[in-house]
């Protein structure tokens, strides 16, 4: 459930505007995982190595040895 304040996975909307991949800078889109937790979900990098990064309880884990191809 989203509201005024809060976006896609529970991240604020001014949040996904400004962070980026880590390994390239390409923009990060958020995906909701299919039945996984609020606040649970992936940031997938739309740049060049394609890259996506898992959202637990909110909070992005933007760590290259986290994300998965």
């Amino acid at each position: 459930m989203t509201d005024a304040t809060t976006g896609a996975l529970g991240l604020e909307p001014a949040l996904l505007q400004i962070i980026v991949c880590p390994q390239c800078h390409g923009a990060l889109e958020p995906r909701e995982v299919a039945g996984g937790e609020a606040g649970s979900g992936e940031l997938a990098c739309q740049g060049e190595c394609g890259l996506v990064y898992p959202v637990r309880d909110g909070i992005p884990v933007l760590l290259v040895d986290e994300a998965r191809s």
